[in-house]
């Protein structure tokens, strides 16, 4: 595909090299590996991590420069569009076969019900629900793209999010057995300052998953931090 980095351009790091044709290309700043997440990556799914770093520098931030601020504080100034970044992407994901994937499963108002049914099977908790004289509730979680069980969330929505993404969705998708490791992309704060307030950043999510202890989230991530 015309414009992606060829594998010469992957450094002894594992970086993507700067480009030279002239584009603001996007690049990955920080990575954090919790529960050996990237070391998963590099040793299981090579070729994903590099496919990953490849999207990630196939993005052209100054095309994503699109929004003008009506913000108090910035009005006028042109900042980095969070839809234009996800839709660059998502674009750029779907071609590399990344697909959405749904986890369905059904609830109820029992503590002691909710942790009997937790691991079966949609259908099995369903009937296990009903037959315990309680009313199922269906719900499920989703998640943007996912490959090869590696998911992955390109996040430049608000903090609540980024939050969802990491305790609900990759745990979710891990716990169900349809992932071995969840990815979540965020800006820099060098990025997210030159969008729209209220937008998560790596270093406050990085700051927020420290906190809750090594074992929280249960679920093997890598947090990565892109500017450009």
């Amino acid at each position: 595909m015309d414009g992606w980095p060829k594998q010469s351009a992957i450094n002894a790091m594992g970086r993507i090299a700067p480009q030279a044709d002239g584009r603001r290309s996007v690049k990955i700043a920080e990575t954090y590996s919790h529960l050996n997440g990237l070391e998963f990556l590099l040793v299981h799914k090579k070729s994903l991590w590099r496919e990953i770093q490849a999207v990630v520098s196939s993005v052209d931030a100054q095309k994503c420069k699109t929004k003008v601020s009506k913000e108090k504080t910035m009005k006028g100034a042109l900042l980095y569009s969070p839809i234009d970044m996800n839709d660059s992407f998502k674009q750029l994901l779907r071609s590399k076969d990344w697909q959405e994937s749904r986890v369905s499963y059904w609830v109820t108002k029992t503590e002691k019900l909710i942790r009997k049914t937790l691991v079966m099977p949609a259908e099995e908790q369903k009937r296990e629900i009903k037959a315990a004289g309680e009313k199922p509730i269906f719900s499920y979680n989703q998640t943007d793209f996912v490959k090869d069980r590696v998911a992955v969330e390109v996040q430049f929505g608000k903090y609540a999010f980024v939050a969802y993404d990491l305790f609900v969705k990759h745990l979710a998708f891990y716990i169900g057995d349809h992932i071995d490791v969840g990815i979540e992309i965020l800006p820099m704060k060098s990025l997210q300052s030159q969008m729209s307030s209220g937008v998560a950043y790596y270093e406050g999510e990085l700051y927020n998953v420290i906190r809750q202890g090594r074992g929280v989230p249960a679920v093997p991530l890598v947090l990565v931090g892109i500017e450009p």
